[in-house]
């Protein structure tokens, strides 16, 4: 019995060493190895920085950036296939679903748009608005642009 017990824990041990044992190296991203770019304006309205954080690392297919708009800037309208989540970090701004009201967000507020809803996001007009643009890519594509917002949608 005590070689049996002795065998089951040796294999347990074993068993607990593999599950520890690195699988890959980490990768870590330093603040400031990306280059910030200019939110393009086939896309936007008003000045819009975007600060790349992480781009899919297969097999995943999830990226996600720091956007920050300016007072009044605003994104097109747009849709995700796979859903987008933002999370505001710091100012207010407003974010519309077709069809919907615009709404107020504010930082720690987090917005799920489901795959292909039609919406748009920005900051409010007196305020700059950033967040956090996690999304993940269909096919090697995450967004799919469509019209500028116009002033009186944005609620100007």
């Amino acid at each position: 019995m005590h070689r049996v017990l002795l065998s089951a824990l040796a294999l347990c041990a074993a068993g607990a060493a593999d599950a520890q044992a690195p699988a890959a190296d980490l990768v870590i991203t330093r603040n400031g190895a990306q280059a910030s770019s200019r939110g393009p304006a086939a896309n936007f309205t008003g000045a819009v920085r975007v600060d790349p954080l992480y781009g899919p690392q297969a097999p995943s297919r999830g990226s996600a950036a720091y956007v920050t708009f300016e007072p009044g800037a605003r994104s097109a309208w747009h849709s995700h296939p796979l859903g987008q989540t933002l999370i505001v970090t710091a100012g207010v701004g407003r974010v519309q679903r077709w069809g919907g009201k615009v709404e107020e967000i504010r930082p720690g507020d987090v917005i799920w748009t489901p795959p292909g809803v039609k919406h748009w996001h920005g900051a409010s007009p007196t305020t700059a608005m950033t967040h956090i643009a996690s999304q993940e890519l269909e096919n090697g594509k995450a967004v799919e642009w469509m019209e500028k917002v116009s002033d009186e949608q944005y609620g100007k």
